[in-house]
C-alpha cells in the first residue's frame, strides 16, 4: 500500500521487523517521559490531569515529528546536550520541590498552562535520543517513523495517568521520579560531544555522573522544601 511521500506499507519481513522494533523502543524509552508528565500534572485538580496529560503529550509528539528531521544534527552540536541536561536538572528540582511541598497550605498551585509548558519543553529535550532510535528503526520509511511517534501517545498517556495516581497513594514514588529525571540529566551532560571528546568517559564515569545528578536533585529539592516551609512558618508567625 503506497502513501506517496509519506511512505508505504508492505507486509514483508523488513517492514514487520521495523514495526515491532518501534513498538519495543516506545515501551522501553517512554518511561522517563511518562514520569516527567506525571509529576508535572499531579499538582493540577484531578479533572484537569487527564486533559493536561493528553494535551501535553499530543503537543510534544507533534514537536517530536518536526524535530526528527534535525535530531541527528542537534545531538552532534557541542553543548546542546549539556544545556539540555542542565535544564532537565532544574526541572527535576522544581518538580520535586513543588511535590514535596504538596501538602502545605501555602503551596503555589501549578496552573494548567504551566504544566503544559514544562511537559512540552522538558519532554522535547528528553526525546532527542528516543527520536533517533525510532528514526533508525523506521529504516527510512516515513510512514513507520510517524507511526512510531504517534503511537507513543497512548503509551505515555496511559503510563502518566497510572503514575500520577500512584503518586497520590505512595508519595515515595515522587522521590524515585525525581531520581529518574536526575539520571536522565546526568546521562545527557556526560554524553555531550564536547564532554566525550575531552574525557572519553567510561561506563563507570557515566554512572557516577548520573548518581551525582540524582543526589543533586534530591538534596536541592529537600533544601528548597525546608526553605519554603521555614518561610511559610515565618509568614504565619508575622500574621499572628
Amino acid at each position: 500500500m503506497d502513501f506517496g511521500a509519506i511512505g508505504s506499507i508492505t507486509f514483508n519481513l523488513e517492514f514487520v521487523s521495523g514495526l515491532l522494533s518501534i513498538i519495543f523502543i516506545n515501551i522501553i524509552l517512554s518511561g522517563d517521559n511518562a514520569v516527567l508528565i506525571a509529576m508535572a500534572v499531579r499538582p493540577l485538580p484531578r479533572k484537569q490531569r487527564i486533559q493536561g496529560i493528553v494535551f501535553g503529550s499530543a503537543v510534544a509528539i507533534v514537536l517530536r515529528i518536526v524535530v526528527t528531521f534535525f535530531a541527528a544534527q542537534l545531538l552532534l552540536i557541542s553543548y546542546i546536550k549539556v544545556a539540555g541536561g542542565l535544564l532537565i536538572l532544574w526541572v527535576a528540582v522544581k518538580l520535586f520541590t513543588d511535590e514535596s511541598c504538596d501538602e502545605g497550605p501555602e503551596r503555589e498551585h501549578t496552573t494548567f498552562m504551566q504544566a503544559i509548558r514544562i511537559i512540552v519543553i522538558a519532554d522535547l529535550i528528553m526525546s532527542l535520543d528516543n527520536v533517533l532510535a525510532v528514526a533508525a528503526a523506521s529504516q527510512g520509511n516515513l510512514f513507520l517513523l510517524i507511526f512510531g511517534l504517534v503511537t507513543s501517545i497512548p503509551l505515555i498517556v496511559g503510563t502518566s495517568t497510572l503514575m500520577s495516581s500512584l503518586m497520590d497513594r505512595f508519595p515515595i514514588i515522587i522521590t524515585f521520579g525525581a531520581a529518574i529525571l536526575g539520571k536522565v540529566a546526568g546521562e545527557m551532560i556526560i554524553t555531550d560531544p564536547v564532554v566525550v571528546s575531552a574525557l572519553a568517559p567510561s561506563e563507570m564515569l557515566i554512572h557516577i555522573v548520573e548518581v551525582i545528578c540524582i543526589v543533586i536533585v534530591i538534596a536541592a529539592g529537600k533544601l528548597l522544601q525546608c526553605h519554603k516551609r521555614a518561610a511559610a512558618e515565618k509568614n504565619r508567625a508575622a500574621q499572628e
